[in-house]
């Protein structure tokens, strides 16, 4: 089998860390060799954040090759535009429909794209668009979208809704567990 190349973006607080840590272990569990990685240092000054999460039968190295991610769940619009340049002609973007502005558009000194879905259509990527924040919402937490973009991700991937749901509630607080499944089941319908 040949390596699966997921990429994980968006702005510190959205819970990055965390989805890549259950994507990963999920994989894992479901027999893949996996290697991750993360950037989080501007994770507190709410500045940009990503994960990588790379499986197969056998994985030599947790750096994806630019230009061969396959799927990016974007949890923030704008750094999904902004790291395309990782993904593969045709692959999937889950595009969360959050917008965060960044210091320089706020200060007003660049601004912030409003046709994101658009350009990415048009570089033949197939965009997903989500609104996980509404997801959480109707979940019973709103801090719970991480978990809804990983069900949508997880309608893409080859692992048991068993495995995920496992995986989810060994790695969120267990007063959550409940709003977090309700997440997740809800984004995979």
């Amino acid at each position: 089998m040949d390596i699966t190349n997921i990429l994980i973006t968006g702005v510190g607080g959205q819970g990055l860390v965390v989805a890549t840590k259950i994507l990963a272990e999920t994989a894992f569990r479901e027999g893949y060799d996996v290697k991750t990685s993360d950037v989080i240092g501007l994770s507190q000054r709410g500045g940009m954040v990503w994960g990588s999460v790379r499986f197969g039968k056998k994985v030599y190295s947790a750096s994806m090759p630019k230009g061969q991610g396959d799927i990016m769940v974007a949890m923030e619009r704008l750094e999904g535009l902004r790291w395309v340049k990782e993904m593969k002609e045709n692959a999937k973007i889950i595009m969360n429909n959050e917008t965060t502005y960044p210091n320089r558009v706020l200060i007003e000194k660049e601004e912030y794209p409003e046709d994101i879905e658009e350009v990415l259509k048009n570089k033949s990527f197939e965009v997903i668009p989500v609104d996980a924040k509404e997801l959480a919402r109707k979940s019973g937490n709103i801090k719970t979208a991480n978990i809804a973009l990983l069900g949508v991700l997880s309608k893409y991937l080859p692992f048991k809704e068993e495995s995920w749901v496992q995986v989810i509630k060994e790695n969120v607080p267990k007063s959550t567990i409940e709003v977090n499944i309700t997440a997740f089941d809800a984004a995979r319908k």
